[in-house]
C-alpha cells in the first residue's frame, strides 16, 4: 500500500486482523518494514500489523526533509490514511526515537508505546571517527557487513542478514547522511509522556547501552516497564524476534484491559 504525502511517498505493509488491536511497526536506521517480518509472523493472529518504509528507506520514495518531526508527522497521516482510532507505536532505534517524537504531541489514538533499543532524545552517543566512517561507507556492502556484524550478538539468520544488508545498500544517500549528521543528534523536547510504555534493552547492545536508556528516556515516562533481553545485542527484532513478540503481545493486550 502507498500513501502519498505533500514531499514523500510512503510504503505501508498491513496485514493481520483488521478488527483486533492496531500496531504501528518503525524500523532502524538503515533497515525497512521487513525487519519486522520475524515480529509480525507471530502477532498478526491476534494484530492488525502496519509497518512502514520510513521516508527514504526500503521501498518508500526520497524526500525532501528528514528530521524526526518530518518522520513523526509521517506516522499520525499513517494512522489518519488508516483510520486507527486506538494503536500502539512500536519503534527500533531511529524509529523509537521518531516514536518519542510522535507521543510528545501526543495524537489522538496513541494508546500505548513499545520502545526498543531506541535512539534517546538528546543527541545519540556516536565517537566522530565511528559517524565519519558511516557517513563515507554508505553503499559500501563490506562496510554494512562489518557494521551489522559489530551491532549484534545473538543469531541472525543467512536470510534475515542478508535483507539486512541490501536494505542498509538501497536506502536514499541524503536519509542516510541526514539521520547521521541531524537527525541522531536532534534533542526532542519530550516533557512528561503518560502513555503505558515498554522499553526492551539488549544487554550487550553496544550502540544504545541499558544505562543510556535509563538516564535519558527512563525519567520522561510515567508509566514505565522495563524488560532486558539476555544476551542480545542491537539488533532486538532480528535476534530475538519471539521474545520480542511476546513482550509486545503482553504489554499492548495488558495495558487495553486496563
Amino acid at each position: 500500500m502507498r500513501l502519498e504525502r505533500p514531499d514523500a511517498s510512503l510504503e505501508l505493509r498491513v496485514t493481520g486482523n483488521s478488527a483486533a488491536p492496531a500496531l504501528i511497526f518503525l524500523h532502524h536506521f538503515g533497515g525497512s518494514s521487513r525487519t519486522w517480518d520475524g515480529v509480525i509472523a507471530q502477532l498478526e493472529p491476534r494484530f492488525q500489523c502496519v509497518a512502514v518504509d520510513q521516508r527514504g528507506f526500503g521501498d518508500s520514495s526520497v524526500a525532501d526533509e528528514y528530521s524526526v518531526a518530518a518522520m513523526a508527522s509521517d506516522v499520525v497521516a499513517v494512522a489518519d490514511a488508516l483510520s486507527l482510532e486506538r494503536y500502539a507505536l512500536i519503534g527500533h532505534s531511529m524509529g523509537g526515537k521518531v516514536a518519542l517524537g510522535v507521543a510528545a504531541r501526543p495524537p489522538v489514538g496513541l494508546e500505548q508505546l513499545v520502545l526498543i533499543a531506541p535512539s534517546p532524545p538528546t543527541p545519540e552517543p556516536m565517537e566522530p571517527a565511528e559517524r565519519m566512517r558511516l557517513l563515507r561507507s554508505h553503499g559500501d556492502r563490506d562496510a554494512a557487513l562489518e557494521t551489522n556484524r559489530q551491532i549484534s550478538r545473538l543469531t541472525v539468520s543467512d536470510h534475515e542478514f542478508a535483507a539486512l544488508l541490501e536494505d542498509n545498500l538501497r536506502c536514499d544517500p541524503a536519509a542516510w547522511r541526514a539521520w547521521l549528521e541531524t537527525g541522531s543528534r536532534e534533542t526532542l523536547e519530550l516533557g512528561t509522556l503518560d502513555v503505558p510504555t515498554l522499553l526492551i534493552a539488549g544487554e550487550l547492545d553496544p550502540v544504545i547501552p541499558l544505562k543510556l536508556l535509563q538516564e535519558k528516556i527512563a525519567p520522561h515516562l510515567t508509566q514505565l516497564r522495563l524488560e532486558v533481553i539476555a544476551g542480545a545485542g542491537h539488533l532486538l527484532p532480528l535476534e530475538a524476534a519471539g521474545h520480542v513478540a511476546e513482550l509486545i503481545s503482553a504489554h499492548v493486550l495488558g495495558a487495553t484491559r486496563t
